[in-house]
């Protein structure tokens, strides 16, 4: 028995698209090729979205799943599988979409409301699946409908609360949901409506003002807000202005607000009812008729001179009879000065401020704009001064002057002067400054600077200003007389000169070491200064420098220069003649031993010799001793010798040496004992 698979495939009856509530049929059908007609069992399997949804078991080539009624959630893809003995067969995917969904059912957790409850509803997709979307109308009459939507990934219904405003009568509520399918969003039909009746709490409020809404100041108003309500339990009832709560009550239906009227009393008042979330409000405008303007202060003169008299008036256009008070504002209160529509005193700084009058009539006080008073003491003589103090400035530095006024009532003006040129205007308090970045070698220095207020007494100026302009060091050198090399024993003058510089000038000598040394110093008038150094020796010898500084503080250093001290020319010749003397010295002492060696080489008797030399010998010695001595000391002359010196010692030593030998051996020949 052979068989093969040569297809498995799925059918949808009557169409892959079917309607909600329609019969639906999904067939599987396997085609089976066999060497022999024998009777083979199939097992079918029907997955939909990879979820097992039918199996049989057949000898017939077809299965079919019947869905009798068809439903939104039977939309998705479906395949099926077939195994005959140890072989499978698989079909390709289908998607299958049922058209439409269920129609949702609405519930209301009650039919009536009173305003400011909450109703509840419930909206549910039978037999659909979720994840669903779900949308809550609330509808009133000749108004948009509003909505609230609800997304539910777990669940097939969904619950909402709709707050019941004030205003609302019969409420009509309804829902849909809408699914996502593979070529968008499904809807579904409206739920039934449901009915909501709406109840008052209370009736919106009445306002009314006695004896009318447009009075006159002065005149005496009473506003009264009522209402009816159903339960009177946390009613609360208010009167305001714009944002002011002028009176309120609670557990009651009438609320009274007095007042006398004011022409700042006009405008709209508010009468509100409040009991849980439901507020009601009523609206009334009111006019008050000025009874009077506002008064006018005048004064006789706003800015003036301390001790000069100032006369107040306070006055009412076309009206005469009220009783009038001259105050002034200060930040503690109002301060009386006269209960009069004139007041007039002589004034002092002290009585600078703000002014106004007030008015009363009937009761009603009305108060002028302010004015302000200016009372002003002249200024004094300023003095004008440097900050830093000293009265003097570096060429190239800015100059920061300070123009100061003791005494005078503010703001002082202060006029900064450079020569006779303005160079700067300040308005201030008492005092001001001025910097001055354009300082030039020939400037005369010369500023003064003046101070005015408001003062009849006029400006007031300073006394004449005189500024240093100091100049800093700028290149200083040094030089020398001998220059370069000083004989020991001999002065040398130090000259240290500056190209240009204020005076005084400090000079500094240093000789350079391992460390600097401060050889000398100085002040002096001038641009430059000599030091004369006594009696040069030879550590003397080395580099020299001079350092030249100002009331500038800057100090300018020289170039170095080198001083090499030598020997004179008496000691060079001292040295030399001792030099010859030496060499001759040598020289006999060399002949002496050529002779007495050649006398050897004749054969002569050694006994006798020795005899006869031995006495001239040692008596050729001793005197010789101190000679050596003479040579010896030359070492202790001045240093520019001393290899010369070491070197005729050095060729003199071997002669000397061979002289001691040959000496030697003679003397330990046999001596006559009686000598």
């Amino acid at each position: 028995q052979v068989f093969t698979f040569n297809k498995v495939e799925i059918r949808v009856q009557p169409s892959l698209k079917v309607k909600n509530g329609a019969p639906m049929s999904i067939i599987c059908h396997a085609d089976i090729s066999k060497n022999t007609d024998f009777r083979l069992k199939h097992n079918f399997t029907i997955l939909k979205d990879g979820k097992l949804v039918f199996t049989t078991v057949s000898d017939k080539e077809d299965a079919r799943y019947e869905i009798p009624v068809a439903k939104s959630s039977h939309t998705g893809d479906y395949e099926c599988k077939v195994k005959a003995g140890e072989k499978w067969g698989f079909s390709n995917s289908v998607y299958v979409w049922v058209a439409g969904m269920t129609k949702p059912i609405l519930t209301a957790d009650k039919k009536e409301a009173l305003e400011g409850e909450v109703v509840k509803l419930r909206c549910e997709l039978p037999e659909e699946v979720p994840p669903l979307e779900f949308f809550f109308w609330k509808i009133k009459t000749n108004s948009a409908p509003k909505e609230k939507r609800v997304p539910e990934r777990t669940q097939n219904f969904s619950e909402v609360e709709f707050y019941v405003e004030e205003g609302d009568n019969i409420l009509q509520f309804d829902c849909f949901g809408k699914r996502q399918v593979r070529s968008g969003w499904e809807s579904s039909q409206h739920s039934n409506k449901t009915l909501v009746t709406v109840k008052e709490p209370f009736v919106k409020p009445t306002l009314i003002t006695k004896p009318s809404s447009n009075v006159t100041e002065g005149d005496q108003i009473d506003f009264e807000c009522l209402t009816v309500v159903a339960q009177i339990r946390n009613i609360e009832i208010i009167i305001q202005k714009n944002r002011t709560i002028l009176n309120s009550v609670r557990d009651q239906k009438f609320l009274n607000y007095s007042t006398v009227a004011t022409q700042e009393d006009s405008g709209e008042y508010l009468c509100k009812v409040e009991q849980g979330a439901v507020s009601k409000t009523t609206k009334l405008n009111v006019f008050v008729s000025e009874l009077f303007p506002k008064p006018m202060l005048s004064a006789s003169m706003t800015n003036l001179d301390e001790s000069r008299s100032l006369k107040l008036s306070c006055s009412i256009k076309g009206f005469q009879e009220a009783n009038f008070s001259i105050v002034r504002k200060s930040s503690s209160g109002d301060i009386l000065l006269k209960k009069s529509r004139v007041f007039e005193r002589k004034v002092n700084v002290n009585d600078t401020g703000s002014y106004t009058c007030k008015a009363e009539v009937k009761g009603i006080v009305k108060e002028s704009e302010p004015v302000r008073i200016n009372v002003y003491a002249p200024v004094s003589k300023p003095t004008l001064s440097v900050v830093s103090g000293s009265p003097e400035v570096v060429l190239g530095k800015p100059l920061q002057l300070i123009c100061h006024s003791m005494m005078g009532t503010p703001p002082i003006t202060f006029t900064f002067y450079k020569g006779d040129e303005i160079k700067k205007i300040v308005t201030n308090d008492t005092y001001a400054t001025f910097l001055d970045e354009d300082i030039g070698l020939n400037d005369n220095g010369e500023y003064k600077c003046d101070a005015r207020n408001n003062h009849s007494s006029g400006v007031k100026t300073s006394n004449i200003l005189n500024v240093t302009v100091i100049v800093p060091i700028r290149d200083a050198s040094l030089g020398s007389f001998p220059y370069g090399e000083v004989e020991v024993g001999s002065d040398t003058a130090f000259l240290c000169t500056v190209k240009e510089g204020s005076w005084p000038i400090d000079f500094k000598f240093f000789k350079k070491t391992d460390r600097e040394v401060l050889l000398h110093e100085v002040r002096v008038y001038s641009n430059r200064t000599m030091w004369h150094k006594k009696t040069m020796k030879r550590k003397d010898t080395g580099t020299y420098y001079c350092m030249a500084s100002n009331r500038a503080s800057v100090d300018v250093r020289s170039r170095p220069i080198t001083i090499s001290v030598i020997l004179a020319a008496w000691q060079k010749g001292v040295i030399a003649a001792f030099v010859l003397t030496a060499m001759a010295g040598a020289g006999a002492v060399a002949l002496w031993w050529f002779l007495r060696k050649k006398k050897k080489a004749k054969g002569s008797s050694m006994e006798m010799s020795g005899s006869t030399l031995a006495p001239n010998l040692t008596s050729e010695k001793l005197p010789r001793q101190p000679s050596d001595g003479n040579f010896y000391s030359g070492s202790s002359y001045i240093e520019d010798n001393e290899n010369h010196m070491k070197s005729t010692d050095e060729s003199k030593g071997p002669d000397l040496e061979s002289a001691e030998v040959d000496y030697t051996e003679v003397e330990v020949s046999t001596l006559d004992p009686h000598r």
